[in-house]
C-alpha cells in the first residue's frame, strides 16, 4: 500500500509539468497464483482454500508487470520488492484497518 501512494503522489507532483501518462508499479517478477497463495498463507497464518482450475480462455500464460517507466520518470521504486514483503505490508494495514479507510 505504502509504494503505491508514493507512486501516485510522485505522479501527481510530475503532473503539474505534463500531460495524462500512465505508469505500472509491477516489480518485474512474475508469480503463479499458487505462488501467490502460499505466501499469503504464510504470512498471514491463514489456511486459504484452493481449487485448482484450468486457465481461463484468454487469460495469458506469463505476465509481468515493469516499473522501469516510473523508475526512470518519477525517481520510483518499491519499498517493498520480494512477495512476501508486499503481503505483509499489505496484511499489516488490513489488520489495522479492518473496515479500509475513514473508519
Amino acid at each position: 500500500m505504502i509504494d503505491i501512494a508514493r507512486a501516485h503522489i510522485l505522479t501527481l507532483e510530475k503532473l503539474e509539468n505534463l500531460s495524462s501518462k500512465f505508469y505500472n508499479l509491477g516489480n518485474g517478477e512474475g508469480y503463479s497464483v499458487l505462488e501467490l497463495v502460499n505466501v499469503a498463507k504464510k504470512v498471514t497464518g491463514v489456511d486459504i482454500p484452493l481449487r485448482i482450475c484450468p486457465r481461463r480462455l484468454g487469460d495469458p500464460a506469463v505476465l509481468v508487470a515493469s516499473s522501469s517507466l516510473a523508475k526512470k520518470e518519477l525517481g520510483w521504486k518499491p519499498q517493498f520488492p520480494e512477495l512476501e514483503s508486499i503481503i505483509e505490508s499489505a496484511w499489516r494495514w488490513m489488520r489495522k484497518h479492518p473496515n479500509g479507510y475513514g473508519q
